[in-house]
């Protein structure tokens, strides 16, 4: 490709994302009394949202039928085709129905429209013509209209469709911060992949009872390296006579003992045992537990219960398992 077919290639693009982002920020306008009816209807709706669209409209009603369920707002998609045919069956009284449209005049999308009404399940529009059949027949009526598409001749969906796609966005943000949905929602509804991972708790991968290496601070030496090895974690924690953490005895702890060459086997792990052990909260992430760790040099985290007692252990190995690094 010559350089200036090159140039024209990027020029274009360009223009593209001129023409969107242009369209987008008109949309900013419109918000108003309307958007937050529809938030509220959505907020108070007892079912599920009932999404719909033809075509690319469809497809993004897809995305944001899934955005919706991923803030913990139930959706569905319903294919207007699909509905005609049998799948009106999924929906009930206490739905709200999400209508995507830019004509406003889909055939296959408004035959549904009479099923709705008589079911008494209200419908917002989302709309590039207010004046349509659609935006007529529905109970809130949001705006998204644009004043061309990106591609030659105004023909194929693009600028348009994002509109929509941000407006759906808009209204899914809208409820999860009304719902004040915390991140650990997200995460009950995000277990796999990259979010759930960053999402995970130290709860969630801490060892507990007998797989945590206990030994009393009078134990001498050679019961507590058969603790550490035993349990496999490369470290013990050290507990008093009312059984609350007060140390912690690891190998690296071992081996600058041997490496001392000083008599040790008389000692006891009181005198052997790092003070003031590394602790973390259950509730805390397993990011931050990670972030302790390489600060600290560790290997290992202690969690205490309420009494001040080894209650659980999170070691560096649980952490790259769960491919939190």
């Amino acid at each position: 490709m010559s350089n200036e077919k090159r140039a024209e290639t990027l020029e274009r693009a360009k223009e593209v994302i001129r023409k969107e982002a242009a369209a987008i920020a008109k949309l900013e306008a419109r918000l108003n009394d309307t958007f937050v009816k529809a938030v509220r209807l959505l907020l108070n709706c007892k079912g599920r949202v009932i999404v719909t669209g033809m075509g690319k409209s469809g497809i993004i009603g897809k995305k944001i039928a899934s955005t919706f369920n991923s803030v913990g707002t139930a959706a569905t998609f319903l294919h207007p085709v699909e509905g005609v045919h049998g799948d009106l069956g999924l929906v009930r009284k206490e739905d709200v129905v999400l209508a995507i449209s830019k004509s406003g005049e889909t055939d296959e999308l408004y035959q549904l429209f009479p099923i709705f009404k008589r079911f008494g399940v209200p419908i917002i529009a989302l709309v590039g013509e207010t004046s349509s059949p659609v935006a007529k027949e529905s109970d809130i009526v949001i705006d998204i209209s644009v004043d061309e598409e990106a591609g030659p001749y105004d023909l194929v969906p693009t600028i348009s469709t994002t509109a929509a796609l941000v407006m759906g966005d808009c209204l899914a943000m809208a409820l999860f911060e009304k719902k004040k949905f915390s991140p650990e929602d997200f995460a009950l509804l995000h277990p796999g992949g990259n979010l759930g991972r960053k999402l995970l708790k130290v709860k969630d991968l801490m060892h507990t009872g007998e797989r945590v290496p206990i030994v009393s601070e009078n134990a001498n030496l050679k019961e507590t390296i058969l603790e550490m090895t035993t349990k496999r974690f490369g470290a013990t924690t050290v507990a008093d006579s009312k059984g609350r953490l007060v140390g912690i005895f690891t190998d690296g702890d071992l081996r600058r003992l041997i490496e001392s060459k000083k008599a040790f086997f008389d000692l006891k792990a009181k005198d052997v045992m790092i003070k003031n052990s590394k602790t973390i909260e259950p509730e805390e992430f397993a990011a931050v537990a990670l972030n302790k760790m390489e600060s600290h040099k560790i290997t290992c985290l202690v969690i205490a219960d309420p009494e001040g007692k080894p209650h659980g252990l999170i070691h560096l190995h649980d952490l790259l398992e769960a491919k939190v690094m």
